[in-house]
């Protein structure tokens, strides 16, 4: 029974209409509660994934010109092989075009999990790389020739091999693949349930041994790096090069970088400071204060600097010219490759153009038993200029020469005619 305050409502908006408000008001509490900002406990939790979320350092992104192998497990008309296309869009059946540019493949397949949701009952997706584009680096610091370089994406092997070659090859995967820094290995990411097949993990075509096994991916390291810009300089430090890298989003995005004894890969053969490189990766390498001759001399015999340089050498020796060298050698040795200084000389002058733009220039008393990479015998680089001076008497009698010479050819000249008449 209706109250006497609410009965002048009821004749205003007639009982019909107050009654059906009778019955939603009590449904509308629960929506205003809803609207009610979540408690600070709540808003820490539901942060909680983001600040926990794990550093990854070798997880390969996905760009324009990668090449995947997708399957949907029970529905083949979905699956195939696909190609990112240069606006770094995916274009799948009943999808279309999807931007994928950034993406890790595990990030790749939670979003066609969820895209396929819409068209497949619980859609168990499968993602295999099946060709790596090219990557783009940028290498600066001490090296001949900093800047950026481009990367053959990988190179793919197939052999046949037995079982015990088989067990030799895992063996030694597993060691050259454990890296420190920047991830382990080559960046391989193993198959699982969850649909992502490792880029680089073997595949055999035929059981048993002696079939044909076709290995994955021989990828871009810093020795193609530091190889590509033409090799490091007399003061490289190699035992001192950074990597920086990006990180996917879902490990919290950003940069990451590290440091490696690149050097110990030359002395020691450790693999694990060669680290693969992803697109977008910086390498520099650090500068010392001194040369660092054994170690150039080590490179030298390696083909991660050219074997050899080029100086050029003039003035007063047998030999002018551009002279050929190995690599870590000194002013005394080009000096003995233009065939040595002639009888009369005079000082050596050294001049070297520096990355920095300046002049080195550089005059001083030949000394055969000068110490290597001392003032009067530098370690020398290509393009250095070696000219061995005029001494005093051998200046004076070219001297001799320019004046006298016009003389002598006027006085020829003459003779030449007196003698005719």
């Amino acid at each position: 029974m209706l109250t006497p305050a609410l009965r002048p409502l009821t004749e205003r908006l007639g009982l019909r209409w107050f009654t059906a408000m009778l019955v939603i008001l009590p449904q509308l509490v629960p929506l205003a509660a809803l609207a009610t900002p979540p408690p600070a406990s709540a808003k820490r939790s539901a942060l909680a994934p983001v600040q926990r979320a794990k550093v990854t350092y070798d997880t390969y992104l996905l760009g324009p010109g990668d090449s995947l192998q997708i399957e949907l497990e029970n529905v083949p008309e979905l699956s195939g092989t696909f190609t990112i296309g240069p606006d770094g869009t995916l274009y799948l059946p009943r999808l279309r075009a999807l931007f994928v540019e950034g993406l890790s493949i595990e990030e790749l397949r939670v979003f066609l999990t969820q895209q396929f949701r819409a068209f497949v009952r619980q859609p168990e997706i499968y993602i295999r790389p099946v060709a790596y584009r090219p990557i783009r680096i940028y290498v600066g610091g001490e090296v001949r020739r900093p800047g950026y370089y481009t990367l053959a994406g990988s190179q793919q092997l197939s052999a046949v091999s037995t079982s015990a070659d088989n067990a030799i090859r895992d063996n030694g995967g597993d060691q050259m693949n454990s890296r420190p820094g920047l991830g382990s290995g080559q960046g391989l990411e193993s198959p699982s349930r969850g649909g992502t097949s490792g880029p680089g993990s073997p595949t055999s075509t035929s059981g048993g041994s002696g079939g044909l096994t076709t290995y994955g991916a021989f990828f871009p390291t810093v020795f193609d790096a530091i190889r590509a810009s033409q090799g490091i300089t007399p003061y490289s430090d190699l035992s001192s090069v950074q990597v920086t890298r990006r990180q996917p989003l879902s490990s919290g995005g950003g940069k990451l970088r590290t440091s490696l004894n690149f050097l110990s890969l030359l002395t020691e053969g450790d693999e694990s400071q060669n680290i693969r490189l992803f697109d977008g990766d910086v390498v520099s390498v650090s500068k010392s204060p001194v040369v660092l001759r054994e170690q150039l001399l080590k490179a030298g015999q390696t083909n991660l600097s050219p074997q050899f340089l080029q100086v050029y050498v003039s003035g007063r020796v047998k030999s002018p010219g551009a002279t050929t060298l190995p690599q870590g050698s000194s002013l005394n040795q080009a000096l003995i490759s233009a065939g040595g200084q002639q009888l009369l000389h005079g000082k050596i002058e050294f001049v070297r153009f520096t990355r920095e733009g300046e002049l080195d220039r550089r005059v001083f008393s030949y000394n055969a038993n000068a110490a290597t990479d001392s003032l009067a015998n530098p370690i020398l680089v290509s393009g250095d200029i070696i000219r061995v001076q005029e001494s005093a008497l051998s200046a004076g009698i070219g001297l001799l020469n320019e004046l006298t010479g016009p003389f002598v050819g006027i006085y020829s000249v003459y003779s030449l005619f007196s003698g005719a008449r």
